[in-house]
């Protein structure tokens, strides 16, 4: 196996439609995204001859300079080997980074647990994506039976916000709304307690995407006032509820049930294959986790769960051991 960089997007982008398991933070625009964070960034080709004539595996790998430190990250591969390894090793050297970190999309089991541990890896204090686990739904189905699976309460819930003259869905796909979005979101943050992305971040998220049609805003509206709000990622035949902020005045109104619905039934005119909500937690085995209320939203709409490898540290300097106490201790205080 030899290992380089792919510079064509369309190579890129055509291997990543073959793979059952990705996200769009492997895709070719979330390293466009990157870049423009300031961020450096290496797309990392593995292929079967010298000549770069098949490539089995791709990896998008990001230079983190963070307070806590420098690192290299690696989200979301479908494969790790000696020879990435040894190429990030290698990068990592040359970029002053402490450690690797990996939130690699295999199954949580014993054997991927050691194929990581005889690389030298330990599972990492923090998650690198609020990612480990999802919730999927197959949207191949009709819009019918996609109805008829749900969860009876949210079927209801929808029909009764279908029914209100007062609830409207609006989309968008102008990058000036992003104003809207964070106003809702900045409320949410500060209700539920959890540090937001910034303005620019989620513009550059949306404009990067945008540019290929691959990002859409929604926006629910209660008697006119926007009242939740998501932004959707659609890309690689799936689509991503990736950013979602609803206001506490309008709670008892079932907006976000139909804004959801809005979501999956214009991922079906698209032609996405399949509806990924973006982060879960059993509300069953973790029923005070901060994600356990919206994931029980989520699960309404029928679907099932993915879990994937918790997130992978490989230490390169002691200076490692400081963020990890570091990031041990925040892990804490935000109750995950």
């Amino acid at each position: 196996m030899y290992i380089g960089e792919v510079k064509n997007k369309e190579i890129w982008e055509n291997f990543l439609l073959k793979c059952e398991e990705k996200t769009f933070l492997q895709s070719w625009n979330w390293g466009e995204f990157h870049e423009r964070l300031g961020n450096k960034i290496w797309r990392l080709g593995i292929f079967e001859d010298v000549q770069h004539r098949v490539l089995h595996n791709v990896a998008l790998v990001v230079k983190v300079a963070a307070k806590r430190g420098t690192f290299l990250l690696a989200q979301h591969n479908t494969g790790v080997s000696r020879v990435l390894i040894d190429k990030l090793k290698e990068i990592a050297e040359k970029e002053d980074c402490s450690f690797l970190r990996m939130a690699p999309l295999l199954p949580r089991n014993e054997e991927n647990k050691k194929l990581f541990r005889g690389f030298g890896f330990r599972e990492a204090p923090m998650h690198a994506s609020a990612y480990e686990a999802t919730w999927k739904l197959d949207i191949t189905k009709t819009e019918m039976e996609l109805l008829a699976n749900m969860r009876k309460t949210t079927r209801y819930l929808i029909r009764q916000a279908e029914k209100s003259a007062d609830i409207l869905i609006e989309k968008s796909n102008r990058a000036e709304d992003i104003e809207i979005f964070q106003r809702i979101n900045l409320e949410s943050a500060k209700r539920q307690k959890f540090a937001p992305f910034s303005n620019q971040f989620i513009k550059n998220e949306f404009e990067i995407f945008n540019q290929d049609e691959q990002s859409l805003l929604f926006f629910g509206k209660y008697k006119g006032e926007v009242a939740a709000a998501a932004l959707i990622i659609f890309w690689s035949d799936i689509a991503f509820y990736h950013q979602a902020a609803s206001s506490a005045k309008y709670a008892k109104i079932p907006l976000p049930y139909l804004l959801q619905w809005e979501a999956i039934k214009e991922s079906k005119a698209r032609g996405c294959k399949m509806y990924d909500f973006w982060g879960y937690v059993d509300p069953k085995t973790q029923p005070r986790h901060p994600w356990a209320g919206p994931t029980l939203f989520k699960m309404g709409f029928g679907g099932g769960a993915h879990e994937y490898l918790k997130t992978q540290d490989l230490p390169l300097s002691k200076k490692y051991w400081l963020i990890y106490i570091f990031e041990k201790i925040r892990k804490i205080k935000r109750g995950l």
